[in-house]
């Protein structure tokens, strides 16, 4: 028993010290231990992959090229599983010897190279097979900054782990995040109400919109394996709600860009639009060189001598003299200049029309009367013959007649107004022996029954 409890104390203060003795405890409160923490767990138990992409990517961005460079160039000879140093030597002669050996020390120092002492080869481990892979699935898609590329890594990396069964709920919770990223800024895109800001969010959703469309048939089968979890499937299940927000803003683009084509301004008669003014300002890597030749050089001041001052002083009294000795005396009469009347077109022909209808109404001009009845005529006989723009004229001035707004007023159509005449139009049609107008409505002008024993003055 008293061995056990030692051993049970001395386990005890192993791991106080252990745990004293972790550098990462440094990055977390007191108390509070890292192993605790589920992703430490993961990450501590990965930490021979971390280690070799540490191995590659620590140090200077020329160093990292040389050791990829290096690991691509034997990983991608199938030649032979084993090399040996005049092999590699032979391979990489553009490398002076000094960096080939840093290189090849550091990659078997962190397993990415094994060394077979037995055999003096040098062999590609599993380990750095496996992150080239990665590498080489990234830098395949495009470039790292490009959106598609992400989208298609992701997707890939869910693709590859379902196929082989081990599809995590990381990967998936990776593509989710990546598809609401993008359904915020196209949103954003949207309110901003910038057209060349929505045009390039729309060019990059129907990038989206591609991804989605190979997406939803790994998210099918996720969806329907039994071997899937509970959590997985709730992640595949909101990847595909993201996925179904994503392609319903079609109509939010639509709407946005209708908007913005209605509110273009033009600029005058020239068919552009401040649309293109700015694409064609967008063209222009230095905007400050479209400015040369357009801007003249500042004013230059010019100094003169007393002696100059004097001579430009004695030439401007000159000629004021010789301006103050000239004539004098008004200017001879001339002329005015005639002027041709330019009263419009429809001002003469508005006052023929008074006076036609004027005419009719005070000398009883009518052709149909009787002394019983008002004196009346059709409206084709007093408006015709004539042109038919003119005609046209004409009958639009006849709902005139009889107005006492109008009449109240002064001018031409005032005085059509307060002629004692009866306009009175009928719902059907005649047809004319005409040739400028073919068929006219039936109406009516007579004489206003109150007023037609008083002459017009």
């Amino acid at each position: 028993m008293i061995d056990h409890l030692g051993g049970a104390a001395l386990a005890a203060d192993s791991f106080t010290t252990a745990q004293d003795d972790d550098p990462l405890q440094a990055h977390f409160h007191e108390g509070v231990a890292p192993d605790e923490i589920e992703q430490v767990f993961h990450l501590k138990r990965a930490q021979p992959m971390l280690a070799a992409f540490t191995a590659l990517f620590h140090g200077t961005q020329d160093g990292v090229l040389v050791r990829l460079l290096v690991l691509r160039e034997l990983a991608g000879d199938t030649a032979s599983s084993a090399f040996s140093r005049a092999d590699i030597n032979q391979k990489l002669a553009y490398l002076i010897p000094e960096s080939l050996e840093t290189v090849l020390n550091r990659l078997r120092t962190h397993g990415l190279l094994a060394w077979d002492a037995p055999a003096s080869v040098y062999r590609i481990t599993p380990l750095a097979r496996n992150v080239l892979s990665a590498l080489d699935t990234l830098l395949a898609l495009g470039k790292p900054e490009d959106d598609d590329a992400e989208m298609g890594f992701l997707l890939s990396q869910v693709a590859g782990a379902q196929a082989v069964g081990g599809v995590t709920v990381d990967q998936l919770k990776h593509l989710l995040g990546r598809l609401v990223e993008l359904t915020e800024e196209f949103r954003d895109a949207i309110a901003s109400g910038s057209e060349f800001r929505l045009r390039t969010s729309q060019a990059k959703w129907h990038m989206a919109c591609d991804w989605v469309e190979k997406g939803s048939a790994i998210l099918r089968a996720i969806t329907t394996d039994e071997r899937a979890d509970s959590a997985t499937h709730k992640a595949a299940q909101a990847i595909g709600r993201a996925q179904s927000a994503l392609l319903n803003m079609q109509g939010m683009f639509s709407r946005a860009l209708n908007q913005i084509e209605r509110q273009r301004v033009h600029l005058g008669q020239s068919g552009l639009s401040t649309t293109d003014v700015k694409r064609w300002l967008l063209a222009h890597e230095d905007l400050a060189s479209l400015a040369e030749g357009a801007i003249d050089r500042p004013v230059v001041p010019l100094f003169t001598t007393p002696a100059e001052m004097i001579d430009v002083a004695e030439t401007e009294l000159l000629a004021e003299r010789v301006t103050s000795t000239g004539p004098k005396g008004l200017p001879s009469g001339q002329d005015a200049p005639t002027t041709i009347n330019d009263n419009p077109a429809g001002q003469l022909e508005l006052n023929d029309w008074i006076n036609k209808l004027a005419d009719f109404a005070n000398l009883g001009n009518f052709p149909e009367f009787s002394e019983t009845g008002p004196k009346k005529v059709q409206l084709h006989e007093s408006l015709l013959p004539a042109s038919f723009a003119v005609a046209s004229y004409r009958a639009s001035l006849l709902p005139l007649l009889g107005d006492a707004a109008e009449a109240s007023l002064q001018g031409p159509t005032a005085e059509l107004a307060r002629l004692p005449l009866n306009f009175e139009p009928v719902d059907e049609m005649v047809q004319l022996d005409d040739p400028e107008v073919a068929a006219m409505s039936i109406a009516t002008l007579s004489l206003n029954s109150s007023e037609s024993s008083t002459p017009n003055e």
